[in-house]
């Protein structure tokens, strides 16, 4: 993770937006969690719903946050200066840049909830 105070962080999941890709998304959950290709989604939200620790955490949180699908964010901040992520990711912008903040390889040893609270805590003066 990336040593600097955050004023609003940007979430993208590795899934894509609409029903039909969360209803994918569920059954992977449940049927093959170990192969689940979103470490942020598997951190934050349980086989049906957010997790309650998460969601508390975050209406809480001092650090304005945004959440958006790949596919969302990709339409939302495309350009051809846009720099390639790995998906998951969480980013933080100002008026120069995004700055990535804990990346997917990042996300692959964060092992529980509270390990990623903990972490985004620290960005906070």
């Amino acid at each position: 993770m990336k040593e600097h105070t955050a004023k609003e962080l940007i979430f993208v999941y590795n899934a894509n937006s609409g029903v039909i890709n969360s209803w994918l998304d569920t059954a992977h959950k449940i049927i093959k969690p170990e192969t689940y290709s979103c470490d942020l989604c598997a951190l934050t939200h349980g086989s049906f719903r957010e997790k309650r620790t998460w969601k508390d955490f975050r209406e809480k949180f001092t650090i304005p946050m945004s959440f958006y699908h790949k596919d969302e964010f990709l339409k939302k901040y495309k350009s051809k200066w846009l720099p390639k992520y790995d998906f998951p990711i969480v980013l933080t912008i100002d008026s120069e840049a995004m700055h990535p903040v804990i990346t997917a390889k990042e996300f692959a040893e964060i092992k529980t909830l509270e390990d990623l609270i903990e972490q985004l805590k620290s960005l906070t003066p």
